[in-house]
């Protein structure tokens, strides 16, 4: 048998010893969700299995409350394996993010005892705010990935196991829209006033014909918030929530300006002021490393997956895109299977933490942790992914990097 499979079956079997600790980590999480940049509980309980097993951990990452770093090792190649922890407002963890955080776990800790064989480095990022906010931006932009050869993360997923390539998310951008015009009585003096609600109608008129013109993988969403409280009062001001996504950059960005000139145009057609605010970061689009993706398949089939054909396999959107725009990462769904329930739902936040969540959190695990040897096993793979390091840091900060992505460029 030689060194490679040794420390396959190494890995394997450090995956065993902790897989009841890892159960365990996930209900507890599940069992108390917190929201987007509230993940106190859980960012600590993961902070304290990493510090119980020799990992140094910095709480409050990157000046975020609910971040956290753990490093272990000390080899020339870098791996950030990526935790999450929100849940959803009303339904918990019905994304399965007590997955995906037990997963980390798991990896880390079947890793760390052929760390020094592997040559690795391990930083688990514990990454606040998925589902609203962007933490994985913030850290982004603040440097966590700047010492890192390459990134990677699992979610689980109900259906069929696709392969990592089609796992492929679309950019996302939220606007907070405001028309502004001003109030008159509707009977006595509409002439007046200047319609806000009409502007809101317009724009909500304007999108819904802009999109025939749009490509079908790309979406937009829109509600009115306010337009109006009487009928006999012209309304001076009115909110909508817009919402962009696309596969790529280029439609994306196409998208985005598009949009807004429906929403300028409805603001001049009323003769209203309009302001425009993003929510949040915009969430940029997943770019699987084929290497890498490859890899997981790979090791996937040999956990016993079947991997279906990569035509229809497509995400909602996720901050983890942002950091595949940076460096090479992967971020594959795993399968709970025998599933039906649908994700973001309270039905999904059960299968969590049933017998099928946990097998997908534990394969899931033990998937990661095989990946990455595949990869720091494979050394034109590591000069590759080191030269690429040399090369992000030498072109500029990361920060700047994503402002282009958003912009489009």
């Amino acid at each position: 048998m030689n060194t490679q499979q040794n420390i396959r079956l190494s890995i394997t079997d450090n995956m065993m010893v902790h897989e009841d600790s890892l159960l365990a980590l996930s209900r507890r999480i599940s069992d108390r969700p917190e929201l987007a940049f509230e993940e106190h509980y859980a960012s600590a309980e993961v902070a304290k299995m990493l510090e119980n097993e020799g990992f140094a951990v910095t709480r409050g990452a990157y000046g975020l409350p609910t971040a956290l770093e753990a490093v272990y090792g000390r080899g020339e190649c870098t791996v950030a394996i990526v935790a999450e922890y929100d849940a959803l407002p009303g339904i918990g963890h019905g994304c399965g993010h007590n997955i995906i955080a037990g997963a980390a776990m798991g990896a880390a800790l079947a890793l760390k005892p052929v760390a020094e064989s592997l040559n690795l480095r391990i930083k688990v990022l514990g990454t606040p705010a998925e589902e609203k906010g962007g933490g994985k931006i913030l850290m982004l932009q603040r440097g966590a990935w700047d010492d890192v050869d390459f990134s990677l993360m699992v979610h689980g997923a109900t259906g069929q196991q696709y392969s990592c390539s089609a796992s492929i998310t679309q950019a996302y951008e939220h606007l907070d829209v405001t028309f502004t015009g001003k109030s008159a009585h509707a009977a006595a003096a509409p002439h007046q006033g200047v319609n806000a609600g009409s502007a809101a109608t317009l724009a909500q008129v304007a999108i819904g014909l802009l999109r025939q013109q749009l490509k079908p993988s790309v979406v937009v969403a829109s509600f009115i918030v306010s337009g109006g409280a009487a009928t006999n009062v012209i309304p001076g001001e009115a909110n909508l929530q817009v919402e962009i996504r696309a596969l790529d950059n280029e439609d994306w960005a196409d998208a985005k300006e598009r949009v807004r000139d429906c929403l300028r145009g409805a603001a001049l057609a009323t003769g209203c002021q309009l302001s425009m605010e993003q929510t949040e970061e915009p969430y940029a689009p997943m770019l699987q490393d084929e290497a890498m993706a490859g890899y997981w398949d790979r090791n996937l089939e040999g956990l016993g997956y079947s991997i279906a054909a990569p035509e229809g396999a497509m995400g909602g959107s996720t901050d983890m895109g942002n950091v595949s725009q940076f460096l090479p990462s992967i971020h594959p769904m795993i399968a709970l299977r025998d599933c039906k329930a649908v994700m973001h739902t309270a039905d999904f936040a059960q299968a969590a933490v049933s017998s099928a969540g946990d097998e997908a959190l534990l394969n899931g695990a033990l998937g990661l942790a095989l990946t990455v040897a595949d990869v720091a096993n494979n050394k034109e793979l590591v000069a590759r992914l080191r030269q690429q390091r040399q090369t992000r840091l030498s072109a500029g900060t990361p920060a700047q990097h994503l402002l282009a992505v958003a912009a489009g460029d």
